[in-house]
This record gives C-alpha cells, structure tokens and sequence, in this order.
C-alpha cells in the first residue's frame, strides 16, 4: 500500500512537470522542441573543414532541409579518441534549430548529420533535442 501511495505521488509530480512548461511560457513564446546538432572540424589531427567547406556544406545540406531559419555558433568541443584514449580537442560549429514539425524535421536532423559524417569522414555528430519556449 505504502509503495502505491509513493508511485501515485511520484506519478502526480512528474505529471505536474509536463504542464508548467506549456503554461510556463512567457508572453509571445509557445512550448516548442529545439535541435542542436556540434560538427567537429578537424579530420583526423588538424583542421579539415574548412570555412570555405562549411559554408558550401550549409548552402547544400542545411538550408534546403531547414530554409526558415536557423542559428550558427562557433564552439569547441573535446571527446576521447576510442582507439587510443587520448582527449582530442577542436574547433566546431553548433547549429541551433527550431524544429517546427518534429516528425518531419527530426529525420531532417538526422539526415545532416549523416551527410556531414560521410562528406568529411566523421566518427560521429552530437546531436540534442529539447523543449524550450519558442518566441519570434
């Protein structure tokens, strides 16, 4: 019975935390899903895309899929190198996206993501999704 009473309560709290964030939007935001996608730079152990590559990257890959608009940021990111253990350190571009159908632009996510991959001989491409409170 015990254990009933603690599922119920954690049941009401979590339920809980999926309404406020509709109605926690402030004035002129709406509760939105938000996409951040971090490309490494380097190939292999120097830079390798360019600024030059992204741009053309951009122009063919990431504006067609999401031509409403979008957010570029310059970052830098480590990871560890599986095959060696060493921490590798490098340059990146974060792209910040309003995803505003989810089941049409999350495999558009995906799909950038892969394309960067194959075109310059990526082991991987973080990618995150989020809810956020959308405002334009």
């Amino acid at each position: 019975m015990r254990g009933l009473a603690v599922l119920g309560l954690a049941a009401a709290l979590l339920g809980g935390c999926a309404g406020p964030m509709a109605a926690g939007c402030g004035p002129g935001a709406n509760p939105g899903l938000v996409a951040e996608v971090v490309f490494g730079r380097n190939i292999g152990n120097s830079l390798g895309v360019t600024d030059a590559d992204w741009s053309r990257f951009m122009d063919e890959e990431v504006t067609p899929r999401f031509p409403d608009g979008l957010t570029v940021l310059d970052a830098g990111g480590q990871w560890r190198d599986t095959g060696n253990g060493t921490i590798v350190r490098e340059p990146a571009k974060m792209l910040v996206v309003v995803l505003s159908d989810a089941a049409r632009d999350r495999p558009r996510i995906a799909e950038v993501a892969d394309a960067y991959k194959r075109r310059f001989n990526q082991q991987s491409v973080l990618t995150m999704t989020r809810p956020a409170c959308v405002g334009f």
